[in-house]
């Protein structure tokens, strides 16, 4: 029924869904105006997690704003870094060497199987005591996930956040043995994966809990702009790894996972897929490596004002785990940028929530807003 033909003093009960709640991160609410357990109208509220990284990336140098992007998506912050820098190179003229435009790829699909491991984990938690708490999926995740932190560790000297992508190129270069250190780990990682499929895909309880729910259409879900996995869970094949080449993408071919439903259920389909599908394309790339030649184009920075941008504008996009992170790009000539814009794949994800909670159950509600998968640091930025 319409929410305008209630009696709001009667017949509806309002609840603030978070911010302090599990299930929404800690920093994001969600109204629901609920006709007893049914969920008649959503409202998102964002915002507080706000740390004004756009504003504060027009007030520090080009070379010191990597760090600070870092923490947009904290699951991912490689891309982010990756996204940044390649709007800089973009209008600077910098041609990144093939060695780091192949360790950068390597390194985004090693982030996106720790990224689409850590969503797993914490949707099953989401999902709860259907599947006897969650935690089972949860730790079983996060044991495989340790191990490519590990292999970041091993390069970067840090576990979270690298600050590895800079201006032209790479910080640090990959240590002796780093290629075979990959292959292990993502021989487990592979062989575990059936694992993941058993206790979540051949487990009628979370079938019943994903299957049809959290409907999000295709034509809606292109209307709102949203991309990545949940885009192509409503059967829409498009990816910009393989649709618009970046790096190494345009020297390997890229296999896009699409599902049909757009439902929690395809969601997941599409993510374990890509799983397996990250494992196949970093096995294919870390041994075309080039060994010769070096990982920056850019000349040492000295200070961190000696780098200044010819004034222009850019536009610079990427297929992050989330979808299409983008960069909007406006020098004036300055060491600094005049604006810098974030398009966050997370922030569109959760616009499609008021359409598509209306009918459900509360309980539904966590699991759809687990199976968007949306990181706050992102989408307050």
């Amino acid at each position: 029924m319409p929410i305008d033909r209630y009696d709001p003093e009667a017949e509806l009960m309002l609840l603030h869904f978070g911010p302090q709640h599990p299930s929404t991160h800690g920093v994001f609410r969600m109204d629901l105006y609920l006709d007893g357990e049914i969920v008649v109208k959503a409202e998102p509220q964002v915002g507080y997690l706000h740390r004004a990284v756009e504003k504060l990336c027009e007030r520090l140098s080009y070379s010191q704003i990597t760090p600070i992007v870092d923490k947009n998506d904290y699951v991912a912050p490689m891309t982010n870094e990756q996204a940044v820098n390649m709007a800089f190179e973009k209008l600077l003229g910098l041609e990144v060497p093939r060695r780091a435009r192949w360790m950068r790829s390597v390194f985004a699909e090693l982030q996106r199987i720790a990224s689409h491991l850590l969503w797993l984990g914490t949707f099953a938690m989401d999902l709860g005591g259907a599947l006897g708490g969650g935690s089972t999926v949860f730790l079983h995740s996060f044991r495989e996930r340790e191990s490519i932190l590990d292999l970041f560790e091993e390069v970067t000297g840090a576990r979270f956040h690298y600050n590895t992508h800079t201006i032209g190129g790479n910080r640090h270069d990959l240590p002796a043995g780093w290629a075979a250190k990959v292959k292990a780990a993502l021989a487990i990682i592979s062989a575990r994966i059936p694992e993941y499929e058993a206790m979540t895909l051949d487990n009628k309880i979370f079938l019943d809990r994903t299957r049809g729910v959290g409907v999000l259409d295709a034509e809606l879900a292109l209307d709102l702009g949203i991309t990545g996995p949940l885009l192509r869970a409503c059967g829409v094949d498009h990816d910009l790894r393989r649709d618009a080449p970046f790096h190494a993408y345009d020297e390997v071919k890229v296999n896009v996972a699409v599902a049909q439903g757009g439902d929690c259920l395809a969601r997941t389909i599409v993510r374990l897929a890509e799983l397996r599908e990250s494992i196949r394309l970093v096995l294919a790339m870390v041994d075309g490596i080039p060994e010769e030649g070096g990982i920056n184009s850019g000349k040492p920075i000295k200070l961190p004002v000696s780098i200044k941008v010819p004034a222009g504008q850019a536009y610079v996009a990427l297929e992050t785990p989330r979808g299409e992170l983008g960069t909007y790009l406006i020098a004036d000539g300055t060491h600094q940028p005049y604006r810098l814009k974030i398009r966050p794949p997370s922030l569109h994800a959760l616009s499609a929530l008021p359409y598509i909670l209306p009918g459900v159950t509360i309980s539904d509600a966590v699991a759809i807003l687990g199976s968007l998968d949306p990181i706050m640091g992102e989408v307050d930025r």
